[in-house]
């Protein structure tokens, strides 16, 4: 959504805080660079949200080599230990999640909708505008093939898309038509299969990463 304005990053960092930026290309990450942001959270083409159109595999590394000594987060399709690892094979400092936490039972989701995302597969995670004027990547549903197959209105700039979308989602809620509903989530989702916890996803991601790190050093003895 851009860089903030250098007075506030300083302001911030006036109060012994950090500033972290969400970026999806190389030209994103050098105006977070030059107005002082300390962490970049390099976000893949994958991910939930506003996107860019570079994948993960190579917008990581290329971040990591271009922005050193800044840390760089990998986020953007990571929602398994084996991702991780990818990730900090990359040059990674860490990963950054967000869709996964979606289908756990902290999630402020409700059972249906919660359940649109369980029986979705990963194409069903699509880059549109329907939802707030800009590439978005959201669950496909029938509100949002509505805009993207119509050719004579478009959507509005944002945020006005996003105001004028609220009723209607809200609505199709209210009266669970949720072939209409739709939310901001990655590819990742084709993962998520049922509801889970923040805790189980922390140990199975740990036990993962573990085993796929102990797993590629055998490899390299032999």
């Amino acid at each position: 959504m851009g860089a903030a304005p250098k007075r506030i990053v300083d302001l911030v960092h006036e109060h012994g805080l950090k500033v972290g930026a969400l970026v999806g290309n190389l030209d994103h990450a050098i105006k977070q660079k030059e107005v002082g942001v300390d962490v970049l959270i390099a976000q893949g083409a994958e991910a939930g949200g506003h996107v860019g159109r570079v994948g993960s595999m190579v917008l990581w590394p290329q971040l990591v080599d271009a922005m050193a000594p800044i840390p760089v987060l990998a986020a953007g399709g990571v929602g398994r230990g084996r991702q991780f690892v990818a990730a900090m094979a990359l040059g990674a400092a860490g990963a950054w999640c967000g869709s996964v936490w979606l289908g756990t039972r902290e999630s402020d989701l409700t059972p249906n909708m919660k359940e649109r995302l369980f029986e979705s597969k990963s194409e069903d995670a699509v880059v549109s505008k329907a939802l707030t004027g800009k590439n978005c990547r959201i669950l496909r549903s029938n509100y949002t093939e509505a805009w993207d197959k119509n050719e004579e209105v478009k959507p509005l700039t944002f945020p006005l898309q996003s105001i004028l979308g609220g009723v209607p989602l809200r609505r199709a809620e209210r009266v669970r038509r949720f072939d209409y509903w739709t939310y901001a989530v990655g590819q990742i989702v084709g993962d998520m299969k049922q509801e889970t916890t923040v805790r189980q996803i922390f140990a199975e991601m740990l036990g993962e990463y573990v085993e796929a790190v102990e797993n590629l050093n055998s490899m390299l003895e032999d």
